[in-house]
């Protein structure tokens, strides 16, 4: 419960950060910039250290769903089973359906070309919308795994 409930605030504030300021950073450089430098940022984020922090809460969360199914009845259910569900809909269903297919699209273009400028302006928007959501989902599963406990 202790580390669902960290490595979702964990999320929460590594989301938060690029939703209040990495994003606005980028959004203030040149298209050209701007593209390279989140095109950098998505290949460098595929490590370990970061799939651990974001995929081992979901993994603790789907274990902790199933095994809150099971015993209802326990103090602190609803809690457990919402922080679960949204952590894995809100941060890892959105990250697949919403901000990797806008990665991907960004990483085939030319940082240097008119679509690539024109891709920016929407991504940047897009992305960030779909952050945003993310740093929600994974600050409230925080604070329901939290309330959980008490």
């Amino acid at each position: 419960m202790i580390f669902a409930g960290v490595g979702s605030a964990l999320s929460a504030g590594i989301f938060f950060a690029f939703s209040t300021f990495v994003m606005q950073a980028l959004g203030r450089q040149t298209p050209s910039s701007g593209i390279a430098t989140m095109q950098s940022i998505n290949i460098t984020v595929i490590n370990p250290w970061f799939m651990a922090a974001f995929f081992g809460p979901a993994v603790v969360s789907l274990v902790l769903a199933i095994a809150t199914l099971k015993q209802w009845n326990q103090p602190g259910a609803f809690y457990i089973l919402a922080g679960a569900l949204l952590y894995v809909v809100g941060t890892i269903g959105v990250t697949i359906l919403g901000n990797i297919p806008l990665n991907d699209a960004l990483a085939v273009v030319n940082p240097d070309s008119a679509e690539g400028a024109t891709l920016w302006v929407k991504y940047l928007s897009n992305w960030t919308f779909w952050n945003h959501v993310r740093t929600i989902a994974a600050f409230f599963a925080a604070a329901l795994f939290t309330l959980s406990l008490i």
